[in-house]
């Protein structure tokens, strides 16, 4: 995959991009990522926002230096074009698989006041908002949403079960985890864990899944089709509060 990044300040994804997960996945070759300085496509003097028409507070950044860059990027292809705004859609671990299974992927990310509308109606194919919040710029947005789809792609995670039993990927948030030792301060490990009875510990880790879900994200369990025995623990776990 090739993902493409528009920002005012490029220096920001360093850090990000070149270790843990991210930096793995380069040398794997399963994704390219690259930073676009969006001043080295501003039409004059590298001046990429300006004042609102109409009046109003702040500087809405201008559409040339956008358009230019992502059009600089799109000669040869048609990726996804993604613009990280509060107005967006709200990012869900279902959106990241989506983009996950794309080839290219473009993100600009925005400062100041917004963005000129004709961003929005003429280049875009997504907007896309991390949660009900404002930040000062869309680079950590970005980062967050970029982190989320690397770790999907194949090869990138050591283990190809771990994106399938993260919390959200089943609709349902994930079962509690342990490691050694057994006991620390007086705090066991669920004995069930330690038993060897693989039957149990499966059945253990999706009662846990289901009451973790109860407990913290009922609208979860509302948006997805539970079977049987899934509905007989919930009602089983209700009768206990």
């Amino acid at each position: 995959m090739n993902i493409n990044v528009l920002s005012l300040f490029p220096p920001m994804f360093e850090g990000v991009f070149q270790h843990s997960i991210m930096k793995k996945a380069q040398e794997k070759n399963a994704v390219s990522l690259n930073v676009v300085d969006i001043r080295e496509f501003a039409d004059n003097k590298r001046q990429v926002d300006d004042y609102p028409f109409g009046g109003g507070a702040g500087m809405v950044l201008k559409p040339e230096p956008i358009f230019n860059a992502v059009e600089s990027l799109t000669q040869e292809s048609t990726p996804r074009v993604i613009l990280m705004c509060p107005q967006g859609e709200r990012f869900t671990q279902q959106k990241a698989e989506e983009l996950a299974a794309e080839k290219e992927l473009v993100f600009i990310c925005g400062h100041y006041e917004g963005y000129d509308e004709r961003i929005r109606e003429h280049l875009v194919t997504d907007e896309i908002s991390i949660g009900d919040f404002v930040l000062t710029g869309g680079e950590l947005a970005a980062m967050t949403v970029i982190d989320s789809i690397v770790r999907l792609l194949p090869g990138v995670l050591g283990n190809a079960d771990s994106p399938v039993r993260d919390s959200f990927s089943t609709g349902l948030l994930e079962h509690p985890q342990y490691t050694r030792p057994a006991e620390f301060r007086g705090w066991r490990v669920p004995e069930v864990l330690t038993s060897g009875n693989h039957g149990k510990v499966d059945q253990w880790r999706e009662e846990q899944t289901l009451k973790r879900t109860l407990e913290r994200r009922p609208d979860l369990l509302e948006k997805i089709e539970l079977n049987d025995k899934q509905q007989k623990i919930i009602a089983q776990l209700k009768k206990q509060k």
